[in-house]
């Protein structure tokens, strides 16, 4: 996933830590809009969120230029190409959702106006790969990182028929999860095993993967209604090296180790058996009902 050049500290925007900045500078945002909750510093820390600084318009070009230098590196070093993380509260998200965006210029305001940046940046990274090998991220209804908009289905309506017409390789799109504290209740959710791609995926014509909350069973289930073309495992592709072998067979899972996501060494990481090494004295397994 492309978050922007990795020499630079924007992408993740107000949720990034002053220990993370050049020179120890506040972390920089579409608005000086501070979240709840807690940072992770340099030192893998817990620390107060802080009010982050407003970007400046003059800014906002080389901000896009680090995502192209950052598909030009991808390139580089031989990906076939990129997914653009616009979703759980990093910085493209932060532009797209009026909680996180109060601007009164270009960006900031309607739909249009609070969708440029991400164009800008998926039309600098199409530059680099061609659009058709550009993916796009995003969590129109997740709270992770205190993320919220007043009118998620009219945003990223707006979102979804834009990338439609850009006619990018896929849209990536992550359901909202109950520990994410769930979608806003006044939004009325699709039906079946991915009711948020059921929510949007009549504005959107091209690929759409589902991400979130699946299980094997699920997964088939929104994929032959049609919701999704594909669905995306993350959690359980940690603890499970051969992920794809075990859900063909119908194996135990092994389980994750949330504590060891963030940090740290291989333990609980990449330390999970492979299939045909599991036995009784290796990692306890399970059947694990959701994972993302």
């Amino acid at each position: 996933m492309l978050r922007g050049d990795r020499s630079s500290p924007e992408p993740v925007g107000r949720i990034s830590h002053r220990s993370h900045q050049p020179n120890g500078e506040l972390p920089l945002a579409p608005s000086a809009v501070k979240p709840r909750g807690h940072a992770l510093t340099a030192s893998w820390e817990e620390a107060p969120f802080e009010t982050p600084r407003e970007i400046r318009l003059d800014e906002m070009p080389s901000l896009v230029d680090e995502y192209r230098t950052g598909a030009r590196n991808a390139l580089a070093a031989g990906f076939d190409g990129v997914e653009l993380h616009a979703a759980n509260g990093y910085l493209l998200d932060q532009f797209l959702r009026d909680r996180t965006n109060r601007r009164t210029d270009r960006y900031g305001g309607t739909f249009e106006n609070r969708a440029r940046f991400l164009i800008e940046v998926l039309e600098a990274v199409g530059e680099v790969f061609g659009l058709d090998r550009v993916g796009v991220r995003l969590s129109p209804l997740g709270t992770f990182n205190d993320m919220r908009d007043s009118d998620p289905v009219g945003m990223f309506g707006h979102i979804f028929r834009a990338l439609g017409e850009k006619h990018i390789a896929y849209v990536h799109l992550i359901e909202a999860r109950g520990d994410e504290h769930g979608p806003d209740e006044s939004v009325q959710l699709g039906r079946g095993a991915a009711p948020t791609a059921a929510l949007f995926r009549s504005f959107y014509p091209g690929v759409l993967i589902g991400a979130g909350g699946f299980t094997r069973e699920s997964a088939e289930e929104a994929i032959a209604a049609g919701t999704v073309d594909a669905v995306t495992f993350g959690r359980l592709f940690i603890s499970n090296p051969d992920l794809p072998r075990r859900l063909r067979v119908h194996a135990p899972l092994n389980s994750y180790d949330r504590a060891a996501f963030y940090g740290g060494g291989d333990k609980g990481y990449t330390d999970y058996p492979a299939l045909q090494e599991t036995g009784s004295n290796d990692r306890e397994t399970t059947e694990v009902e959701a994972c993302d």
